[in-house]
């Protein structure tokens, strides 16, 4: 015989939402300031990442967790530290799709190592399930605006795990790279 499970039920009958465990304890999920990272262009000539591809299914990556995994394992193999809360990308593609994780002390030119140079153009937004389509879209609209053409690459750092998703909005970064910096329009 199973046990019965007790769910709360407010004063108009819907179900009560659970308490979330304390996220300090839980989650160590990377925290951005959001006027350091919104709608701002850093300099990308001296950041370095090691590089590797995941599978995906129409665009939707499968066995994200391992591929974070090897990156670490790898950054390891080659000497190199990874700094707290170091940005861990993903990029585009249908049935492959690039993850970089940032690196510390790699050697230029080694296997597997990434100096994309150039400057990145950033937003920090809200991307709940279903909207992150279109927040990319004004992402390139705004970086088109903003360097007179689009982006070389498009990266996302999801900023949230199962834990915080729904608490930080699904908070992510899209990044538009330009590997050239471009004159500012206007």
């Amino acid at each position: 015989m199973t046990e019965r499970h007790r769910v709360p039920v407010s004063k108009k009958g819907e179900r009560a939402q659970p308490e979330l465990p304390e996220l300090a304890e839980t989650c160590d999920c990377p925290r951005l300031e959001r006027d350091e990272w919104h709608e701002v262009e850093s300099d990308w000539s001296d950041i370095t990442f090691v590089q590797t591809s995941t599978t995906a299914v129409l665009g939707v990556p499968v066995g994200y967790e391992s591929t974070r995994s090897d990156l670490q394992k790898k950054a390891a193999k080659l000497g190199v530290s990874v700094p707290d809360d170091a940005m861990l990308l993903m990029g585009e593609g249908r049935f492959r799709r690039p993850v970089m994780l940032e690196v510390e002390g790699a050697e230029t030119g080694a296997r597997g190592v990434v100096t994309p140079g150039g400057i990145a153009y950033s937003r920090l937004v809200p991307a709940p399930w279903g909207q992150i389509q279109r927040l990319v879209d004004e992402t390139v609209d705004l970086a088109k605006e903003r360097y007179g053409g689009p982006p070389d690459d498009l990266w996302l750092w999801y900023l949230t795990c199962r834990v915080c998703s729904k608490e930080r909005e699904f908070e992510t970064l899209i990044i538009a790279h330009y590997a050239q910096r471009r004159p500012d329009k206007g």
